[in-house]
């Protein structure tokens, strides 16, 4: 079966930096697809419920099967659609550099980004100062050796791979909330002294088109500001 007779529907939420991973995906591949956007701000209806019981997004209708959840909905579209996203498994070299793509997202989430979201309910320096010097510590260590090949993209590439296809909606974030204080100055700032590697990929990958197409700072912002403000208790 070709991509023309393959029939997607995506459910999602511009708004989302998890569902925006399935964006930068499908703009890569070039397939066509129908959206469909859930409003988060109020309860999942009972149609939408009935397609994705936890009420999250994106979700991915595939010829009427459904498949949730960010990265299998991500991996599921490069793994259906070849292209330089990602080498086939059995390509010369595939299976290794799928690994590496595998071991910087993982420690790209789960050493990065996760913490940054303690910054949310953060309301002195006292408290943000060590989020922030644990973050960028980890950067350093995890991340930015994962990065000294970059040629601007993720293991040498001149183009998007899985690799920013499944960080990118947080690395436009990353600057996007930094220039409009939600995150302080400091985190940017020592990123680009201490992973210089780091902040350089991080200012291409923002500024892709596949990554800031659905990106719409006018929107994004407030409701971060409003959700922190309900986070903090304001």
């Amino acid at each position: 079966m070709g991509s023309q007779d393959a029939k997607l529907i995506l459910y999602t939420n511009h708004g989302c930096p998890w569902a925006h991973r399935a964006h930068i995906a499908l703009a890569e591949i070039g397939v066509p697809f129908e959206e469909v956007t859930i409003d988060l701000s109020v309860p999942r209806t009972p149609e939408y419920l009935a397609i994705n019981p936890r009420g999250l997004v994106p979700a991915l209708s595939y010829n009427g099967e459904i498949i949730i959840e960010s990265a299998i909905v991500a991996n599921f579209l490069s793994n259906r659609f070849p292209s330089h996203l990602l080498p086939t498994s059995n390509s010369e070299g595939g299976a290794l550099q799928r690994a590496r793509v595998d071991i910087f997202v993982d420690a790209f989430i789960s050493k990065f980004q996760s913490p940054l979201f303690k910054l949310f309910a953060a309301k002195t320096e006292e408290e943000t100062t060590p989020i922030v010097e644990s973050a960028v510590a980890a950067v350093v260590k995890e991340i930015e050796p994962l990065l000294a090949s970059a040629a601007p993209y993720f293991g040498g590439s001149d183009k998007l791979t899985q690799a920013e296809v499944l960080t990118g909606s947080f690395a436009i974030r990353l600057l996007s909330n930094t220039k409009h204080g939600i995150y302080p100055a400091s985190l940017l700032e020592s990123l680009k002294t201490q992973a210089p590697n780091f902040a350089k990929w991080a200012e291409v990958v923002a500024a892709h088109p596949s990554v800031s197409a659905i990106y719409d700072e006018s929107v994004v912002i407030p409701n971060t500001k409003a959700r922190i403000a309900k986070i903090r208790g304001d």
